[in-house]
Parts: C-alpha cells; sequence; structure tokens
C-alpha cells in the first residue's frame, strides 16, 4: 500500500477523512466504480485495532461478523473470537486486495462550506496545507475523545490514571489494587484481566446490560443474527431510542469465550460499587445504585435468552432446553464511598466511554449533542457524509457486520452524484 502525498491547493473530487475500516471501505466502493478520490488518516491505516486495545483484547462477535468490501473472515474459526493481533493481520490482508489513495499522519484540523464544495485543511509532518473536495466522506469514528470526569485532576496526585484505550496489560500497573470505573465491554474485560491477573480489582458499575456468550448450543450473537435484529433500521428497532442506548452489553471472546458474570467476580473478591459520581484527594462517592444495575443487566441478559427462545418455538428449530440465569451473589448493601488510600488503589482505570468532538467542521450538521444528524449517513448538507458512525443505519453499524452495508450505500450517492455532475459538464 503506498502513501499519498498531497499538495498545497490539490482538488479532489472526494476527500474520505478517516483511514479506519470505515474510510477505507467507502474507497473500496469509490475505487470499483472509477471515481477519483483521497482518503487521509492522521495516524496510520486501521491503527486503532493495534494502538487501542489491551493485549489480552478479543473481538466480542464471532468471527463469521468479520465482513469488508470483497473481503470476509475464511479462516479455520468462524465461531471463535479473534484476538487484537489476529484482527490487525486480517485487516492488512485486506488492505492487501486492493490500493486505496491513502495520505497518512495527514490530520483534517478544518473543514468548511465553499460555494462550489468544500475547504480543508490538512496538517501533517510537512505542515499544513488546504484542499478542496466535491465531496467529503467523515470516517473519524463516531466518539474519538475519551471521556474523563472533571474532578479527576482533584484526585491523589499519588494515584495513576489511565483511559481505557492506553490500558495494555496487569504488568504496565504499579503494584498495588486497581479500580477500573465503567462496566461496559471495556471496563468489564479489563477489570476481569486484572481479576485473572490475580490483581485486587474494584470496579464501579454503571447500567450496562449484559448477555448470555452461549445460549441453547449457539452463540447469542449469531441467534440475534438470525432474528434479524442487527439489520432491522434504527426506526424500526423494538424500543426506540432507549433501547439502543442499551446494546453494549459486556461478554467476551476470551478462551473461546464466555459470560462475563460481575456476581461471580464478587463472590471471588472483587469489590463491587454503583455510579462513581464525584471524588477529591482519596475519597471517592458512589450513587448507591449497585443492586439495581446488577439485577438489570440480569434482566437483560434473562430477556434475550426468552427472545431466543420464542425464536426456537416459532420456527420448530432443534435445540438444548432454556435456561435461566440466578444470581450467584448479592450486595448486603450498596456502598456509597471509598478511601483510595485505604484500600491500597494506585490505579484508577476510565472505562466510561468516548464523546464526540466535530468542532472542526463548519456545518450546520449538528444536534444540541453534537450527534450528526443523518440518514444512513447522508446530511441535508449537499456533499457531506458520514459513515461509521454507531446506529447509523441498524445495530450493525459501526461493527464489521454493517460496515460493508453502510459505506456502499454512502458510496453509492456519491457515485451517482459524480455521475450527474459529469453528464452535466458534458452537457
Amino acid at each position: 500500500m503506498n502513501t499519498t502525498q498531497v499538495s498545497p491547493g490539490t482538488h479532489v473530487p472526494v476527500l474520505v477523512i478517516g483511514g479506519g475500516q470505515a474510510g477505507l471501505s467507502v474507497s473500496h466502493h469509490l475505487g470499483r466504480a472509477g471515481v477519483d478520490h483521497l482518503v487521509v488518516e492522521k495516524q496510520t491505516a486501521v491503527h486503532a485495532w493495534s494502538d487501542t486495545r489491551w493485549d489480552s483484547f478479543t473481538l466480542v462477535t464471532p468471527n463469521w461478523h468479520c465482513r469488508l468490501p470483497g473481503y470476509h473472515y475464511e479462516g479455520p474459526d468462524p465461531d471463535g473470537f479473534m484476538t487484537r493481533d489476529q484482527v490487525v493481520e486480517w485487516l492488512h490482508g485486506w488492505l492487501d486486495t486492493f490500493d486505496p489513495p491513502l495520505a497518512e499522519h495527514t490530520a483534517a484540523t478544518r473543514l468548511a462550506r465553499t460555494a462550489t464544495g468544500f475547504e480543508v485543511t490538512l496538517a501533517g509532518p510537512v505542515g499544513e496545507r488546504t484542499v478542496t473536495a466535491d465531496e467529503v466522506v467523515v470516517a473519524t469514528g463516531g466518539y474519538p475523545v475519551p471521556v474523563i470526569p472533571p474532578y479527576a485532576p482533584f484526585l491523589d496526585p499519588a494515584v495513576t490514571q489511565l483511559h481505557s484505550e492506553q490500558y495494555r496489560n496487569p504488568d504496565q500497573l504499579d503494584e498495588g489494587a486497581v479500580l477500573v470505573v465503567g462496566s461496559g465491554q471495556s471496563g468489564a474485560q479489563i477489570a476481569e484481566d486484572l481479576h485473572l491477573a490475580g490483581r485486587r480489582v474494584h470496579l464501579a458499575v454503571g447500567g450496562a446490560p449484559r448477555v448470555a456468550r452461549f445460549y441453547r448450543g449457539r452463540d447469542c450473537m449469531t441467534w440475534l443474527a438470525d432474528m434479524g435484529l442487527y439489520d432491522t433500521p434504527a426506526q424500526q428497532y423494538p424500543g426506540g431510542k432507549a433501547a439502543q442506548e442499551k446494546t453494549n452489553h459486556y461478554v467476551t471472546g476470551r478462551d473461546g469465550g464466555r459470560d462475563v458474570d460481575l456476581r461471580r467476580f464478587a463472590a471471588e473478591g472483587m469489590r463491587l460499587y454503583g455510579t462513581l459520581t464525584s471524588g477529591r484527594d482519596s475519597g471517592l462517592h458512589f450513587d448507591p445504585t449497585l443492586t439495581d444495575a446488577l439485577d438489570s443487566a440480569d434482566r437483560v441478559y434473562n430477556s434475550i435468552c426468552a427472545d431466543i427462545d420464542r425464536h426456537i418455538a416459532e420456527h420448530g428449530i432443534d435445540a438444548p432446553p432454556p435456561t435461566r440465569y440466578e444470581p450467584v451473589w448479592a450486595p448486603e448493601s450498596d456502598p456509597t464511598s471509598l478511601d483510595l488510600a485505604a484500600e491500597g488503589i494506585t490505579t484508577i482505570i476510565w472505562a466510561i466511554g468516548y464523546r464526540p468532538d466535530y468542532r472542526w467542521i463548519e456545518a450546520s450538521a449538528f444536534d444540541g449533542a453534537g450527534h450528526p444528524m443523518q440518514t444512513r449517513g447522508e446530511t441535508e448538507i449537499p456533499g457531506l457524509s458520514f459513515v461509521g458512525l454507531p446506529w447509523m443505519h441498524t445495530w450493525g453499524s459501526g461493527r464489521f457486520l454493517g460496515i460493508d452495508r453502510d459505506a456502499g450505500y454512502v458510496a453509492e450517492g456519491i457515485i451517482a452524484r459524480r455521475h450527474a455532475a459529469r453528464k452535466d459538464q458534458a452537457s
């Protein structure tokens, strides 16, 4: 894969900002259609997989979900879960199948509309330069900025603080106990990684739900795919927006895949708390939400299993008998405080997510929360599209399972507009 150099004043018919799998998928479709375009990436292609995942990371979706334009997982374990390094190798195998026009180490720092299209400021090793484009696809990821709470700077400076994207393995941390804040996929799996390594772990549990890894003889996510939930448009998804915000289920693909049961971890010595609300020096304060959070996660777990039960019954599928999760541990009370020093906590890992940051885009394409206002990636700003966003079209959006479809849809719109523009010029 060759790196393209961008000269000041260059005009690019289509500029794709972001060289992850989403932006490069758009490039794949545009390239096959013969549409002149350029992809710019502030670091290196698909760098996030090698640079922001911990050492024991595995996919939480089965390998057969891994589908990109012209390239599907064809390895020996379609129902298994690739490790971080295997995902990186798989992605580089995909990149070997085509030659995207890619400018690496090139960041877009400003995007503004002009009378005829867009003006984009790019920054890189050779300095700033400005290019113009007729169409721009923003593929920088849905939430690129790590969230750190505002009170973090006021905590005891002797305690090391990391965001989950900086965590690699237990050996990187100082000796002592570790507080993980957040129980989504990253927080729950990092807490498990530390727990299995014999570290003393404290976990602040949020509102994330959980799901069974395997149920009635198959992976739950394979059942859900058969049930069409990953293909259901967001507007038709059962439960609407509230349900969409509860789809970051914690589960793991580690060691062939298994449930993440925080209650079992607690029975084995992990200390659980509710939502962390504030802190200063060595003192932290939590809402008394632990019991409700654990109960809610278990309800979702059992509800998904019940949905699978109905699917099996309706279609007459031969499967092992149904089961129901029963709690293996329950808190005697909900703790509301923690003294870092007294508990010997030397590291805090913030696993409370990311937030959007599109301040570099000068266009009225965002809602009050800073999220793009788009329909299947297309905005009301002519020529401005997005790709790679969670729930951009379906639950599969933002995942390997839905990237090709989403990128193809955005690319088809661009291809149609480019062809129409050429016809207009010819006439």
